[in-house]
């Protein structure tokens, strides 16, 4: 008697636990710490890389929808093919991430290696 009441103790316990761990990582949650992550990123590092786009001579922002979350590079030779984070947003009245001086940016190599040669970086959109 007192064994099948401490087996249905526990699995009540346990589907009880079960049920709040669920509940307290729900979706919504998930995506505002996500959220929260991207904004205390962006807000530390620039939105671009060491190259230049060579037909505007700075780096390119190309806007994607705001439901991109990940962006994948690739290299030629030895594979380097990576998946990264898309962290910076466009803020509504931005018309552009911000212009730096000619001269601090490297040109795309004459044979590159790599896609963030060649100053295209993903910036996600406010819509």
């Amino acid at each position: 008697m007192i064994r099948k009441l401490l087996v249905c103790l526990v699995v009540f316990v346990a589907v009880e636990s079960l049920s709040t761990i669920q509940s307290t990582a729900s979706a919504s949650d998930i995506y505002g710490m996500t959220h929260v992550w991207n904004l205390n990123y962006a807000q530390n590092r620039p939105w671009h890389g060491a190259y230049y786009y060579q037909n505007y001579g700075q780096p390119t922002a190309l806007v994607v929808p705001p439901t991109a979350h990940m962006r994948q590079t690739y290299s030629w030779g030895v594979s380097q093919n990576l998946n990264h984070p898309i962290y910076h947003q466009f803020g509504r009245n931005a018309s552009t991430p911000g212009a730096a001086p000619a001269g601090m940016f490297y040109p795309t190599p004459n044979w590159p290696s790599h896609t963030d040669q060649f100053g295209i970086y993903y910036v996600r959109g406010p819509w």
